[in-house]
């Protein structure tokens, strides 16, 4: 920006990129932003820190979007894996690289804000921003979004990043479209020390009863995060799934700390991230992978990209050239994260019909498990697998087309770990 229109903008108070939501994405994004020398102000309705209803893994994705330096407020590293099949079939595989670590995520969103204030962002906590607008009386040219908050209080801004949750307002105003809404439920227990011990390093998955839906146990030092996920519209058996699980456990006499519920909201195909000078990332662009539902990463990787466009969007002088940096913006998303996810629907759709096929692969199928251990280590993704190895691809497209099994039969497709 010149100097001269740096002193028309301090008189207005201009931002050059305002970010609503301090989650991972929005704090991503307010760091991008901010490191390229922008006046970046990020917006929070909460005060910080605050908890998420979230498992808290960090993947290799995750790991490698983080900002130099960073370093992750570890709870646990997960070296193995139990799987079972709506608690049976029962099997452990382990790494001896690590899988993935576990976060708590009021700790580890509070220190990617900290990056992004370090890098020059400014914080403003307990603020709802009630909607944004980018033409009328509150706007004062083309260049500028007017971000009105609760109370009447207008910000104006060159760009705006919406990283606001599922249930975005920006998310709202960009026109953003959901295909796919799934229910989490998730509780915190903490153990005694005995019980902690016997999952140091350790985590459950349970392929669960209704299609698609599956549970998690996360070890975290003294506590354990137990949670399910299905599609919407399953309340009561969703809940029922998520109280058996924790019997099934052994876990029913712990009372929890914690108990929350989430959708998450997961975008169709040709659902708008941007418009004028607003951009959506992470879960208020419906980003996600669609068969674990895994966010964070999704929005740490988004986040920045959004920052980065945000910068030129607000550097640009017209319609014409705003657009051109909304339309890279969302080329370079589709490029990476909706290769991910087209792959990541097509799994789901498999999954939902045949759990007991993952449960077997997974288990006993060797490259099936390489497969895992490398998205989870972040040496390579779901999109990079398909691409790079042909029978994948076969593989997924042979499925695809095969008929789900019915009753005993899909159970019968794993045998039980000796």
């Amino acid at each position: 920006m010149s100097s001269e229109n740096s002193s028309a903008d301090d008189v207005r108070q201009v931002w050059d990129v305002v970010v609503v939501g301090a989650g991972p994405a929005g704090a991503s994004a307010a760091y991008a932003a901010a490191v390229a020398g922008r006046r970046v102000l990020l917006l929070e309705k909460a005060e910080l820190p605050r908890y998420k209803t979230c498992g808290g893994g960090i993947i290799g994705p995750s790991r490698d979007a983080l900002p130099p330096g960073f370093e992750l407020p570890l709870r646990d590293r997960v070296h193995a894996v139990t799987f079972s099949n709506n608690g049976r079939f029962t099997r452990t595989r382990r790494s001896k690289r690590m899988l993935f670590g576990l976060i708590n995520r009021p700790e580890f969103d509070q220190q990617l804000v900290e990056h992004a204030q370090k890098a020059g962002a400014e914080l403003r906590t307990g603020v709802t921003v009630q909607r944004v607008e980018q033409h009328g009386s509150a706007v004062p040219d083309r260049r500028t979004v007017a971000v009105i908050l609760q109370g009447g209080e207008v910000l104006l801004a060159r760009a705006v990043v919406g990283a606001d949750g599922s249930a975005s307002r920006i998310g709202a105003h960009v026109g953003v479209k959901v295909d796919q809404v799934d229910l989490g439920l998730e509780v915190e227990i903490p153990v005694p020390e005995t019980v902690a011990e016997d999952w140091k390093g350790r985590v459950l998955l349970d392929w669960g009863p209704m299609p698609g839906s599956y549970g998690w146990v996360f070890p975290k030092g003294d506590t354990l995060t137990v949670g399910v996920i299905s599609a919407r519209g399953e309340g009561a058996a969703t809940k029922r799934y998520l109280e058996e699980f924790i019997g099934r456990l052994g876990l029913a006499g712990f009372e929890p700390s914690i108990s929350s519920g989430h959708l998450t909201r997961c975008r169709a195909d040709d659902s708008p991230l941007s418009r004028g000078r607003v951009l959506v990332c992470g879960d208020a662009a419906g980003l996600l992978e669609p068969w674990t539902r895994e966010g964070i990463s999704f929005a740490l990787r988004s986040g920045r990209l959004a920052g980065e466009w945000a910068v030129r969007i607000a550097e640009a002088h017209d319609a014409v050239d705003t657009r051109r940096q909304a339309l890279n913006y969302a080329f370079a998303v589709k490029a990476g994260l909706g290769v991910e996810m087209s792959v990541g629907k097509r799994l789901l759709t498999v999954f939902e019909r045949r759990p007991g096929l993952f449960h077997a692969a997974l288990t006993s199928f060797r490259p099936a498990w390489r497969a895992f251990k490398e998205i989870t280590q972040g040496s390579t993704s779901l999109g990079e697998i398909v691409r790079t190895y042909p029978v994948a691809q076969r593989a997924l497209t042979a499925l695809d087309r095969r008929p789900a099994p019915t009753g005993e039969a899909q159970a019968d497709e794993v045998s039980p770990s000796p």
